[in-house]
């Protein structure tokens, strides 16, 4: 798919408005490991768009204690995708990483 020729003003919009969702999800990733939210919190906001196109290892590489060796030999034993992302997410495997992470 070919990408669509934008204006000067549609990319500098295009453009803030990926700097601003990259600013909101690195202050969430933040309140995670400083013990602010957690977890269950934040799978709750699903809806959320911010938290629903972060990835799932992401999301646990920023809970406090967890890496990302950790936090990819768990996404595998309990068969979740590297590349899943939270709103991609079973209601089984939500069960299964707060069980495992909270």
């Amino acid at each position: 798919m070919a990408l669509p020729n934008l204006s000067d003003e549609e990319r500098r919009a295009a453009l803030k408005k990926a700097a601003e969702a990259r600013q909101k999800r690195a202050a969430l990733k933040k309140q995670l490991k400083n013990g602010q939210v957690d977890l269950k919190q934040v799978l709750a906001r699903e809806g959320d768009p911010i938290v629903g196109r972060m990835k799932v290892g992401n999301l646990l590489e920023s809970l406090p204690g967890v890496g990302k060796a950790r936090a990819h030999k768990k996404m595998e034993d309990l068969k979740i995708s590297p590349t899943r992302r939270v709103q991609g997410l079973g209601s089984n495997q939500k069960e299964n990483l707060l069980k495992e992470f909270a």
